[in-house]
């Protein structure tokens, strides 16, 4: 895994005159993006290249030279807390943050240096921002989830999976919103309504999650994964547990059920970082993390894997199945 490389602009930089090149020498903006997955992951390496693609053409636009680094946490903490400490001693322009843990390292560092984060979940209850509409300090970006998903994520999966009476959210407490808890009061409230017993997984490592999704089988219950860094590191983990013991999950990312999980559901999308890469430039030509607003999403995408339904021995309802922006066959 590549845990730091730089990506210099060289494809933009090619296209300019040696004038221009020449007199932007000493004028180069510096971007540092620190990402709380794995660069290993094919999807979520491709999110980091949308980003620093939309980024670069930005600036290539007007002629700007710039240079992004970028960092791999592999959702550890501990590697985002020294990754927080070496970016911010670099002193960039802006910094691009992905995910809670990450955002809150670097929180921790600077209260000066811009950052803009994608994939957060609860910006103003880690006291990132003041508000979404008015930040307040040096941190602003796009949220990817709300609190009430805790109650949709099982709701779907109920709907799908009609004969589960008990579904489990399992999530790293190192690593999830609020130690877990942001999601956990709309699950609740959900499996109260579905008549469904709500369960909570904690898990640190691969074998706490192949034990807890075993449990899960031998007493036929459901899985919700939670929307938490050290899951997205380690889903591939919680499919081939869940394809073993014959649990029905859903995933918090919809692009996850191509990979074999029976359901995603997710506010996740290219575009999200597109935007991001959009509030990063606006910060380098002068603007302010204090004066743009933090951003929700618009569409949250649902994506049904029919294999895994048909290995499952579930029949996935008509009106599940019309209400699916992806289905995979």
């Amino acid at each position: 895994m590549r845990r730091r490389d730089f990506l210099l602009t060289a494809s933009a930089a090619a296209a300019w005159p040696l004038s221009v090149r020449g007199q932007q020498a000493g004028l180069t903006q510096r971007v540092a993006a620190v990402m709380g997955w794995s660069d290993d992951n094919a999807v979520q390496r491709g999110w980091f290249e949308t980003f620093s693609g939309e980024l670069t053409k930005l600036a290539a636009a007007d002629h700007r030279a710039l240079q992004i680094e970028r960092r791999w946490t592999n959702g550890d903490v501990k590697m985002a807390q020294n990754f927080a400490r070496e970016t911010v001693a670099t002193k960039p322009d802006v910094i691009f943050a992905t995910t809670t843990p990450v955002v809150a390292a670097l929180h921790a560092q600077t209260k000066s240096i811009p950052i803009v984060f994608a994939v957060v979940a609860d910006p103003v209850g880690a006291k990132f921002v003041e508000s979404f509409s008015r930040p307040g300090g040096n941190i602003t970006g796009f949220v990817h989830s709300e609190s009430r998903l805790g109650g949709k994520w099982l709701a779907l999966l109920k709907e799908a999976a009609p004969a589960l009476t008990r579904i489990a959210l399992m999530f790293n407490p190192d690593t999830a919103p609020g130690g877990g808890g942001f999601f956990m009061g709309a699950f609740e409230a959900a499996a109260k309504l579905l008549g469904v017993e709500p369960l909570s997984a904690p898990v640190r490592n691969a074998d706490d999650i192949k034990a807890a999704v075993a449990a899960l089988g031998a007493r036929r219950s459901g899985l919700v994964l939670m929307d938490d860094a050290y899951m997205a590191v380690n889903y591939r983990t919680v499919i081939a547990a869940a394809a073993q013991a014959n649990v029905p999950s859903i995933f918090v990312t919809a692009s996850y059920a191509a990979d074999g999980g029976l359901m995603g559901y997710s506010g996740v999308s290219p575009d999200l970082f597109v935007q991001s890469a959009r509030y990063v430039d606006r910060i380098l030509r002068g603007e302010k993390p204090a004066d743009l607003p933090v951003q929700t999403p618009i569409h949250y995408q649902l994506t049904l894997n029919l294999k895994t339904a048909n290995a499952l021995g579930l029949e996935i309802p008509t009106s599940l199945l019309a209400a699916a922006d992806e289905v995979i066959e």
